[in-house]
């Protein structure tokens, strides 16, 4: 396929977007950009979540995994299924109830200012290493696909990328994302449909392909259809991984500021619980359909006898784009590419919120409303700048283990914030000493959390932590909290 086919597609797609954003940035000031003047249909919200929470990553390697491991990634799915209840019904009515424009000034009410500034900070760092990786990726696919062609350096192609997405997320923040994301989502699943419903013809329709993919046990030894790991001392362990879903649920949406600013932005919080559980259901389904794409994609090797030929991640690239139609590796590209944006853009936008209003203090800021957003403005600006450098270093650090590094870092930045979160919630106990002891325990639990994932194996008679290091990360900074204080009675 010519790189100045798919280059052209690429524009035709970027001017799309930025006509959305045009469209949706007129008028815009501070409020549009923070939470879209609380004006936001839960439906938009609802769908566009979707793209935003499948990265890029899961657009390639949820496929991928069906052919090492079948499809225990669906218990997982299923965790992320309840998690979305407890956001829906435990935390949005609190971040309604306290009109929070950012969730973790809820901190400071319950614990004081180092909290507040600590949670910010560790979602800032975050968002920041996690979403520049998938930018990262997506830069390479392009690279790839078109640049290296072209004679043009990755850091050229860097910096268009993020000058593309800075240009339609600058003025209208939320209120943009909201559109871009919506359309973004429909691409992304058009492309997931459009390649199941080839391949399905393919292998001679629905029953054809489903005795194709039961057989394969017995052909090739690997059962494609497994789902429920019933092994205790697994990482994939079936009740493992549920509740690692539904905890990573919690976490990385309910806790995240750039998953809750779109909830937030919803008119009320009917319609934003609305919004959560019909998201939920949909994100189960579309799950479910880039696991059978998976197993379609095996099957489909398997005629061409290439079975060992791509595994994991490489199998979904390159199947499509060197054993399909031309067409079909247009939609890939512009699927891939409509899976990562989402994470960038997105990140971009509630980094800049995070920082304007958690550190800056823009509420408490004796500024006009032209100022701060000229400040805005320049953050925004200066965290696009940030995102190139980093993605320039992941290009120099060749390595591929740092993507399993930074996949683990969510463990291990949102643990302290889900124990803050529950402790804060579930008790109403008061801490004792320096405010800035849970400081020091935030910091602490990571640690202590890293050294038993380390030594699991040894120390626990072969059991091997995996998803549930959130888990264990949340509950140390919830055990050390609860003993640095006291009941309110006793301390009255």
């Amino acid at each position: 396929m010519s790189p100045l086919v798919i280059a052209c597609v690429l524009i035709v797609y970027f001017i799309a977007l930025f006509a959305v954003a045009v469209v949706t940035s007129k008028k815009a000031d501070n409020a549009s950009f923070f939470k879209a003047n609380k004006s936001a249909s839960w439906v938009l919200v609802a769908f566009g979540m979707i793209g935003t929470s499948l990265s890029g990553v899961t657009f390639v390697s949820v496929p991928g995994t069906v052919s090492i491991v079948g499809m225990q990634y669906f218990t997982m799915a299923l965790g992320f299924f309840a998690g979305y209840f407890v956001v829906a019904f435990v935390l949005l009515p609190l971040y309604y109830k306290l009109n929070l424009t950012s969730i973790y000034s809820y901190l400071e009410q319950r614990f004081g200012s180092p909290s507040y500034e600590l949670g910010a900070l560790f979602f800032i760092l975050s968002r920041t290493v996690g979403a520049s990786l998938r930018l990262f990726l997506v830069v390479n696919v392009i690279q790839f696909l078109i640049m290296d062609a072209l004679g043009v350096p990755f850091a050229v192609t860097a910096g268009i990328t993020l000058l593309m997405i800075l240009a339609y997320t600058y003025n209208g923040g939320v209120k943009t994302i909201v559109w871009t994301d919506t359309l973004q989502t429909f691409f992304m699943l058009s492309a997931l449909v459009g390649c199941v419903i080839y391949i399905l013809n393919q292998l001679g329709g629905w029953d054809a392909a489903w005795q194709a993919i039961s057989s394969t046990k017995a052909t090739s030894g690997l059962d494609l259809a497994y789902v429920f790991n019933g092994d205790v001392l697994h990482k994939k362990y079936f009740l493992k991984q549920f509740l690692g879903g539904a905890f990573i649920t919690i976490a990385m949406t309910g806790l995240d500021q750039e998953m809750m600013q779109k909830n937030i932005s919803v008119s009320n919080l009917k319609d934003s619980q609305r919004n959560m559980i019909s998201f939920s259901a949909v994100m189960v389904i579309v799950v479910g359909m880039f696991l059978f794409l998976g197993a379609l994609l095996f099957v489909y090797m398997q005629q061409f006898q290439l079975e060992k030929a791509y595994v994991g991640d490489a199998i979904f690239p390159n199947m499509v784009m060197q054993h399909m139609p031309p067409i079909m590796g247009l939609l890939f590209i512009v699927g891939l590419v409509s899976a990562l944006f989402p994470s960038a853009d997105g990140a971009i936008t509630a980094l800049t919120a995070s920082f304007c209003i958690d550190l800056l203090r823009f509420s408490k800021m004796e500024k006009s409303e032209e100022e701060k957003a000229k400040i805005r403005k320049r953050v925004h600006l200066s965290f696009t700048v940030l995102f190139f450098f980093i993605v320039l270093y992941f290009r120099w650090l060749n390595e591929k283990t740092i993507v399993d590094l930074l996949m683990d870092l969510a463990g291990y930045t949102y643990g302290p914030l889900l124990g803050l979160f529950a402790f804060g919630i579930l008790t109403h106990r008061a801490l004792i000493g320096s405010k800035w002891n849970v400081v020091l325990i935030c910091l602490l639990s990571p640690v202590l959390t890293y050294l038993l994932a380390l030594n699991s194996k040894a120390w626990f008679f072969g059991y091997e932590m995996g998803a549930e290091n959130l888990i264990v990360n949340g509950a140390i900074t919830f055990a050390l909290l609860y003993l640095r204080s006291r009941s309110r009675q006793n301390l009255a």
